[in-house]
């Protein structure tokens, strides 16, 4: 039988600690393919994706040195939903096709987890195998974002709020990861999800 790739979709909302769930599966040998990362890679200094960033938004969503201030077009996108609209397009285009370039070099057999903020969002989950939802209360992800991260409330609110919300996540899940508490207690539900995904990847 030839070997078959199982693709996941993971995601999460912001300060839910989707990225702690992507780390820990890294780590057991999945091979993670980061939106996020990637989103920030074509709008370097430089790329298309900055260039119509700046036609679009003007050059005040630029740092000094030339490169994108993030919190700045956050700051002026994520209140406005037709001005988020229009970064995604610019944006969403450039990571699917940098997303289809790194899947391509993965092995024929590899458990590829795509790490997708907005894959709910998107309506992604089509296109993914199986769908990991890192499952966090908004009062708690708030509380990260203020406390954690240094954000201002107002700005942690409108960024929670422009994501699809928590029943909406719920219902693109095949698997749950809760996340609000310990590390320990993350640590042993990210260990029954990889058993879980071996399971299907030799099914």
């Amino acid at each position: 039988m030839l070997p078959i790739m199982l693709k996941v979709g993971l995601t999460g909302g912001i300060g839910s600690g989707k990225s702690e769930v992507s780390r820990r599966l890294a780590s057991r040998g999945a091979t993670v393919i980061d939106a996020d990362r990637i989103a920030r890679e074509v709008v370097e200094p430089g790329t298309e994706g900055l260039s119509r960033i700046v036609a679009l938004f003007g050059t005040e969503v630029l740092r000094e040195d030339g490169s994108l201030d993030r919190e700045r077009l956050g700051s002026i996108v994520f209140p406005d939903s037709e001005r988020l609209a229009s970064l995604n397009a610019v944006v969403h285009p450039l990571v699917g096709a940098r997303m289809a370039e790194l899947q391509s070099r993965a092995a024929e057999d590899a458990i590829v987890v795509y790490d997708v903020p907005l894959l709910v969002e998107n309506n992604l989950a089509p296109m993914y195998d199986l769908v990991i939802v890192v499952d966090t209360a908004d009062d708690v992800r708030l509380d990260r974002l203020v406390r954690l991260r240094g954000m201002g409330e107002p700005d942690a609110r409108a960024r929670i709020a422009a994501q699809a919300s928590r029943e909406e996540r719920l219902k693109a899940a095949d698997i749950v990861v809760p996340n609000e508490g310990s590390l320990e207690e993350l640590e042993a539900r990210v260990e029954e999800v990889w058993a879980e995904l071996l399971a299907r990847a030799g099914a």
